[in-house]
């Protein structure tokens, strides 16, 4: 993959590395056994990866990095693009080269694509769900540990805005922080005395957020409250800062949620409960 490619998932992803270790997982020390024993070193195939349901695509440039690492003189050529909303039976990718190397190579790419571009249709329908209220989607810290840059990608390839990517580009106090500090406004005042810009507080509490935009909050986080008291929030922080509903987000009821007026909503479940795409790949014989 080019580094223009690469960086478009995000600062800091190796997609050498993650393509290395995604394969070594697979091969392990005696390698694919299957195709070397039953797949002439010199043949040759074609083929297509296809989608078999409606989906919005992710990561077809990672399942070309799989299959150019182990066949570097493949001719690959992407169909569609990564963010591409397409229906079922479309062809995504159509490829050719040695066959022992795009055989090894299949699962690895397919996994990856699958559960990218499932992601990236979940996504897909929350913003759906919400256009033309004035509300962004915002996803979460909730992803599989090793694939928050790959995960965050493809939310972004939904049409999501990207929260926090970690524990360092923003301070988010959350209700353990207020019980070891003491209170609200004590845990934010801290925040401020050491320096940090973006403070996001969660409140689940309308009396709470007075003193936590007192003590200098710049982002509110209204956790788990109802469409009601959402609104009462919102009519309360006037505009002064940035709001976000949190909490129980689901796709019946973030419309409600986004009428209200919050600036954000964020929803864990677009990386954490996201199903895999059925997305095949069909070789024939060239």
């Amino acid at each position: 993959m080019s580094a223009a490619s690469a960086s478009a998932i995000g600062a800091g992803f190796d997609i050498d590395a993650f393509v290395a270790a995604t394969l070594a997982e697979d091969l392990g020390a005696g390698g694919d056994i299957t195709s070397a024993a039953v797949i002439p070193a010199d043949a040759m195939f074609a083929g297509v990866m296809d989608s078999r349901d409606a989906i919005v695509v992710a990561g077809l440039q990672i399942a070309e990095a799989f299959f150019r690492t182990l066949d570097p003189e493949a001719e690959i050529e992407p169909l569609v693009a990564d963010g591409d909303a397409v229906a079922a039976g479309t062809h995504l990718l159509r490829l050719r080269g040695r066959a022992r190397a795009l055989l090894t190579a299949e699962r690895s790419a397919l996994n990856t694509v699958q559960h990218l571009s499932g992601i990236a249709t979940l996504t897909r329908s929350y913003v759906d769900a919400i256009r033309g209220t004035g509300a962004t989607l915002l996803d979460t810290r909730k992803t599989i540990p090793g694939l928050r840059l790959l995960e965050k990608y493809a939310t972004r390839m939904g049409g999501a805005t990207n929260h926090r990517m970690g524990l360092w580009d923003a301070a988010m106090i959350k209700d353990n922080h207020v019980a070891v500090a003491g209170d609200i406004g004590e845990a934010v005042r801290r925040a401020v005395a050491a320096g940090i810009e973006r403070i996001i507080v969660e409140v689940d509490r309308i009396d709470q957020i007075e003193p936590a935009l007192a003590a200098g909050a710049t982002h509110l986080l209204l956790d788990n409250m109802a469409p009601p008291v959402l609104r009462g929030a919102v009519t309360l922080v006037g505009g002064r800062v940035p709001t976000e509903a949190s909490g129980g987000v689901r796709l019946d009821t973030i419309r409600a949620i986004a009428e209200t007026g919050v600036t954000y909503i964020s929803v864990g479940r677009l990386t954490q409960s996201a199903p895999a795409a059925d997305i095949g790949l069909d070789l024939a014989t060239a």
